[in-house]
């Protein structure tokens, strides 16, 4: 099972992710939503399209932009529709 933590919280457990280009995209009902909060930014992938991002929040600590997901993306990236993936110090182990 692959694991997604971050400043002693699981943010994230699932059977069933996608690897995308070395990122371990959790579906999104394994997160647990009482980390997340939408964040403002907003990056393009040429081939995946316009990702959006959550800030963290754990014990007082915050981690900006440190998950993102792709709401609609491209079709040469269908596979990672409602998946969430980490970055900026979220540990992910499979």
């Amino acid at each position: 099972m692959a694991k997604a933590t971050w400043n002693g919280a699981i943010l994230a457990e699932s059977t069933d992710g996608v690897v995308v280009e070395g990122n371990y995209y959790f579906p999104a009902d394994a997160i647990d939503c009482q980390y997340f909060q939408p964040s403002e930014t907003k990056t393009h992938c040429p081939w995946k399209g316009e990702a959006s991002y959550y800030n963290l929040t754990v014990n007082g600590k915050t981690n900006a932009d440190a998950a993102w997901y792709y709401p609609n993306p491209k079709e040469a990236a269908k596979e990672i529709t409602n998946r969430i993936a980490f970055w900026k110090g979220v540990e992910v182990v499979e």
